[in-house]
């Protein structure tokens, strides 16, 4: 026999059925009249998203959470704007997440006048079933050496788990180029790790 799970009770005893989870289209249409619990249940829903992408990509917790507050605000700025079923919120999130990332990027380098040696990945997320954290850190430091449009291609699809279309359209980029960068991070960030003289394609 099934188990059905069981949902609040009515003031007759009748049973309600669970609320289902709201849409992320719903919890906008919510922000954008100032609803406090539609913003806390979509802060809870996307940061640790967001602050993943935003480290990886970064390197820095600090300033991956600075990215996570102002792509927040970019969230409650958009709400009353939103409109439904013109994009995909998600893939809108990540490319605003994206473009802040390269935006903190852009000012590291007109810090320094030289950007670090760029280089180097496997497939699945790298740290995909290894326990050594030696290792974790070794494929972490490896990820952040790579060019940036490559970093992000590898981020998006084997630490978030994006499809190739999903990715494309986060990073403003079509199918074959995303492919394309897929591609020469993997390669990269493989020779980095097998620790071979190989020439790493910086390419971006």
């Amino acid at each position: 026999m099934g188990v059905r799970a069981a949902g609040t009770k009515t003031e007759n005893g009748a049973e309600k059925p669970l609320k289902s989870r709201e849409t992320d289209e719903a919890l906008l249409a919510r922000i954008a009249r100032n609803d406090g619990a539609a913003v806390r249940e979509m802060v809870g829903r996307k940061l640790p998203r967001i602050l993943a992408v935003a480290v990886r990509i970064l390197g820095d917790r600090v300033e991956a959470e600075d990215i996570a507050q102002e792509t927040f605000i970019r969230i409650w700025r958009q709400a009353p704007r939103w409109e439904s079923g013109r994009a995909r919120f998600d893939t809108w999130l990540y490319g605003v997440a994206l473009n802040l990332c390269r935006d903190r990027l852009r000012r590291r380098r007109e810090v320094y006048t030289a950007e670090p040696p760029e280089t180097v990945d496997p497939g699945p997320p790298p740290d995909r079933g290894l326990e050594d954290g030696d290792t974790i850190r070794t494929v972490e430091a490896a990820l952040a050496m790579l060019p940036e449009r490559q970093r992000e291609a590898l981020v998006l699809q084997y630490y978030e788990e994006l499809s190739n279309t999903e990715a494309a359209a986060a990073m403003g980029v079509s199918i074959e180029a995303l492919e394309s960068l897929l591609a020469r991070g993997r390669r990269n960030l493989r020779a980095f790790l097998e620790n071979t003289d190989a020439h790493a394609d910086t390419r971006d």
